[in-house]
């Protein structure tokens, strides 16, 4: 058969699959649009289209639609392409996604929102998207990350978020991300990280963070990360690291470059064992001792320090030597010296001269490697006397510089005002004229116990307000006038005795109250009017004794209440029936003795997290915890006086459960509790305080619930008293003996075995078996 005669067959199969594609292709494809149907891709480019063009092929698998004029993705703009994998949505004009605006988009594994206007990441805004593994909102002007925006993105690998406005992450901000592995914050103007920042990214070996305006190294926000191993922090403006800075315990690469660094305490790594590489270069050092602890450390970079290669430098010579440690860098004087590199210079030349020369070589060195900066033109800059301003990083602090009234004359550009520890005692009306663009305001520790209305007046981007730890008892209607975009506001360690009620009408964009450690004694009606919006109420240490039926009312978006430490007596069950999107609830360490059945019943659809721990609660209902099921992730316990428990069963989605620290009965009350530990696969902190035998024993591990009724007993040998052998002679047999007799007797009568009736029991001793 010829080549042309073996082809011919296929024709009419390739004239069917025209014939069907060709149709589809034009009528599925919207005219300005380039579309594939064989690879299921359909670009829109450059087209300045205002939407998602509703026609394009049902069946498509890549989009892209970068370079139009989208301003706003609405809820379900998708809807109409469930099967997309790839979705490409740069340079758009976005302001906002919508609620649900990719929810259709199961299937999505890459999406690029990078160089639109998006400045706010709403809690539902990527809801639906459970199979991404990247998501790009790099060169946006995201300045608030609302709680939970991340949630439903259990499957992200990669999140960037370079190139925004981002000033502060709160506790929790990338809660959800359970296979996250690089988290990329560059280039934002980042100055500070709550402590609970990063918790919940278990997966995270990656965090990039460089080019911020952090200051100090977030020591404790860093411990959160424990599969952490490369962290950039280079171009963040730090001085110092001290003693036992950094505790990461997988780390191996640290970039700590292009900072301000003059000194480094040669135990500040430390608690980082596993370091192979790091990176100081470009900063200020000129001197370093040898570094403890750091026993895997490869290479250590100095280039761009001017390091002085005299005796003082002989310690990390012989160590870098000792320890195999390539050091990277030159020497910046003696003059004899410079320019050599650190690794060509042996230890035994690095000498000091006499102190009077060496001090005059120094400084000879110092003047000519770091010459006096010039003074900044005047009008560079607007800056307050004794203030600093920093024009690149819009930023610009007076803080503990003893000022008694607001500093005034602020470059218009600022974004970040710090005005912490100063002595204002009282905030005027206007207080802050000409700095519209500041978006995140410090006013800590400077013993304020008055705020006028319209103190803030004109201060039309504020997010972030600091009033934390002055005198403040109380808030005029109008105190936050002019601020309607301020969305995080820090009223802790204040002299509150009653919630500021009224003082948050203003504030239609309010995200998150602290109020911590203050001395409120009640909640009533109505206290959040105005504050519709309201996600995170925190009240942590205060006298709270009586929370009002309606207190929360209304609270339709109300998602963490911290009602820590306070003085309740009881759930406060009514009040929670008006927050019914509530997540978290903590009432750790209130005096509560007693949970009455279906305590949390009115959040029972929503609640995930709910602390009970150090309460001294000594009896639960069993119906205390009645429609919990599995939306519950955590449940906490421990630190109470509980003997018994109400069935947990239910809440099969448990990921932390802690009953640590309870006088638990081990007896057959108990037996559920046993039952329901050996089915989940968790680690239950659950011990025996009575009876007192059992005193500290773990309840998985005690043997008295084998005896209580429904169980099956332990084996025990069978009584020696003489039995039918029909009943108990093939049982042991089979069990305990390979011997072929007592399988024989199933298939023979009775015969053989009623010779010898006495012997049946014997064949089941010890003796009996013995050769």
């Amino acid at each position: 058969m010829s080549p042309m005669e073996r082809v011919a067959p296929l024709w009419p199969v390739v004239a069917v699959l025209l014939f069907s594609v060709a149709p589809a292709r034009t009528s599925k494809c919207p005219k300005f649009c380039i579309c594939d149907n064989i690879q299921l891709t359909a670009a829109c480019v450059g087209k300045n289209l205002t939407e998602v063009p509703p026609t394009i092929n049902e069946i498509t698998v890549k989009l892209d639609l970068k370079g139009n004029n989208i301003q706003q993705l609405p809820t379900g703009a998708f809807l109409h392409t469930p099967y997309l994998t790839h979705l490409s949505l740069q340079r758009c004009n976005i302001r906002s996604v919508r609620e649900g605006a990719f929810r259709s988009l199961g299937r999505l594994v890459f999406l690029n929102l990078a160089n639109n206007n998006i400045d706010i990441l709403y809690q539902e805004s990527f809801d639906g998207l459970t199979s991404l593994k990247q998501l790009l909102i790099d060169h946006n002007r995201v300045e608030e990350i609302q709680p939970g925006a991340f949630s439903q993105l259990g499957f992200l690998n990669l999140l960037s978020l370079t190139h925004n406005q981002l000033v502060y992450i709160p506790n929790m901000a990338f809660q959800g991300l359970q296979n996250i592995k690089w988290l990329r914050l560059t280039h934002n103007s980042l100055n500070n990280l709550a402590t609970e920042a990063f918790a919940g990214l278990f997966t995270l070996t990656r965090l990039s963070l460089d080019h911020n305006e952090l200051q100090f190294f977030p020591t404790q926000t860093m411990t959160r990360l424990p599969e952490l191993t490369r962290l950039d922090m280079g171009y963040n403006p730090m001085t110092y690291l001290g003693e036992e800075t950094v505790s990461m315990p997988k780390l191996s690469h640290l970039f700590l470059d292009h900072m301000s660094l003059q000194d480094f305490s040669h135990i500040a790594l430390f608690q980082v064992p596993h370091l192979t590489y790091l990176d100081l270069s470009h900063n200020q050092l000129r001197v370093l001792q040898p570094l403890v602890g750091s026993h895997k450390l490869a290479r250590l970079n100095l280039s761009g320090n001017p390091v002085y290669c005299n005796c003082y430098l002989r310690p990390l010579r012989e160590w870098a030597v000792r320890e195999r440690v390539r050091l990277g860098g030159a020497c910046a004087g003696p003059p004899h010296f410079a320019g050599d590199s650190l690794a060509s210079v042996h230890p035994p030349e690095l000498r000091c001269q006499s102190q009077e020369a060496m001090l005059k070589a120094e400084l000879e060195e110092q003047s000519r490697v770091t010459p006096p900066p010039t003074p900044k033109p005047a009008d560079r800059v607007k800056c307050p006397a004794n203030c600093d301003c920093e024009g690149e990083t819009h930023h610009s602090s007076c803080e503990n510089r003893g000022h008694t009234k607001v500093p005034r004359g602020f470059s218009p550009d600022t974004r970040l005002l710090d005005l912490r520890g100063n002595h204002f005692h009282y905030i005027p009306g206007n207080s802050f004229p000409g700095v519209a663009d500041v978006v995140s305001l410090h006013l800590q520790r400077c013993k304020i116990h008055e705020v006028e209305g319209g103190a803030f007046s004109g201060m039309k981007s504020l997010v972030y307000l600091y009033l934390s730890e002055n005198d403040l008892s109380s808030l005029s209607p109008d105190a936050f006038k002019g601020v309607p975009q301020l969305t995080y506001l820090h009223l802790e360690r204040n002299k509150f005795t009653q919630f500021p009620r009224g003082a948050f009408k203003l504030l239609p964009n309010l995200l998150a109250l602290h109020l911590e450690h203050n001395s409120i004694a009640r909640l009533e009606q109505g206290l959040l009017t105005g504050a519709a919006k309201l996600r995170g109420l925190y009240l942590t240490g205060n006298a709270i004794h009586a929370v009002a039926p309606k207190a929360f009312n209304p609270a339709p978006d109300l998602d963490t209440l911290h009602l820590g430490s306070n003085q309740l007596k009881e759930v406060p069950t009514d009040a929670l029936g008006q927050a019914p999107s509530l997540a978290e609830l903590r009432l750790s360490g209130n005096p509560i003795r007693w949970v009455p059945p279906e305590a949390f019943l009115p959040i029972a659809g929503s609640l995930k997290h709910l602390y009970l721990d150090g309460m001294g609660l000594e009896k639960m209902s069993k119906d205390s915890l009645a429609g919990l099921g599995t939306e519950l992730r955590s449940l906490l316990l421990e630190g109470n006086q509980l003997e018994e428990l109400p069935d947990l069963s239910p809440l099969t989605g448990l990921e932390i459960i802690n009953l640590s620290d309870n006088p638990l009965l081990c007896d057959c009350p108990l037996l559920p509790l046993r039952k329901w530990i050996d089915k989940v696969n968790l680690k239950v902190r659950a011990t025996c305080g009575h009876p007192p035998e059992l005193r500290g024993r773990k309840v998985k591990d005690v043997h008295i619930f084998k005896s209580c009724p429904g169980e099956v007993p332990p084996p025990t040998p069978p009584p020696k008293g003489p039995k039918p052998p029909k009943s108990t002679k093939p049982k042991p047999a089979h069990i305990n003996s390979p011997k072929p007799k007592p399988v024989k007797a199933k298939s023979k009568p009775r015969k053989s075995q009623t010779p010898k009736p006495p012997a049946a029991p014997k064949t089941t001793s010890k003796k009996s078996k013995l050769p």
